[in-house]
């Protein structure tokens, strides 16, 4: 059994569950209420020290990080390796790219979006501008790609996926990035679990409403 520790409006525990889709894995969904404090719980903290989610438990191997918990799931449980190639360079791609979403576009989101949202601050022009930065690089990634890494899907388009769909609902305007929009409207079709995402897009929605 997989249990999986998440929120639904979470980009991050959305990627894991559009992976688990594209690789037939049943989680077993937890929720935790965070403004609840349930993170910080001792039963919680034995699983997962640094208290973060989303947080995955295969039959007592425990692994946080979203992007690590992509790989994981396609390593063990993925029927081909078509989501996380063996090739060094297409995986060393991949990678790459994930590595951008975390520490470069899903940070923007992080840096300009939460402290509006979860502390009321006014928004930040100098933080905006690294958004508009990170989505500048993403479109040059893009250019003459359908996919994020590669000729196909893979987990970086899915990590990415949940990213870019969560600036959407955050009113952030994708369509001044043309390859940026092309290969959102088509990840939209391809990617497992997209409904499931959207729908949790629709939750995280409310802070912006």
């Amino acid at each position: 059994m997989v249990d999986f520790y998440y929120l639904p409006g979470s980009s991050p525990c959305r990627s894991v569950i559009m992976t688990a889709k594209a690789v037939g894995v049943e989680l077993n969904k937890k929720l935790l209420n965070l403004q609840a404090g349930e993170h910080l719980k001792p039963e919680f903290l034995k699983i997962n020290p640094q208290h973060t989610i989303p947080t995955l438990v295969d039959n007592g191997f425990a692994l946080w990080e979203s992007r690590a918990i992509l790989v994981y799931l396609v390593e063990k449980y993925g029927k081909t390796d078509s989501l996380y190639p063996k090739c060094p360079k297409k995986r060393a791609l991949i990678n790459q790219r994930l590595y951008f979403d975390m520490g470069t576009l899903y940070q923007s989101f992080a840096n300009y979006y939460y402290p509006q949202v979860f502390a009321k601050a006014p928004a930040d022009p100098e933080a905006f501008k690294k958004i508009e930065a990170a989505f500048d690089f993403l479109n040059t990634f893009l250019e003459g790609q359908e996919y994020a890494a590669g000729d196909s899907l893979t987990v970086a388009d899915i990590a990415l996926v949940a990213s870019v769909s969560t600036f959407e609902v955050a009113g952030f305007e994708i369509s001044k990035y043309a390859n940026v929009n092309k290969w959102y409207e088509n990840a939209k079709k391809v990617t497992p679990g997209w409904d499931e995402n959207w729908a949790g897009c629709l939750e995280f929605k409310k802070y912006f409403e």
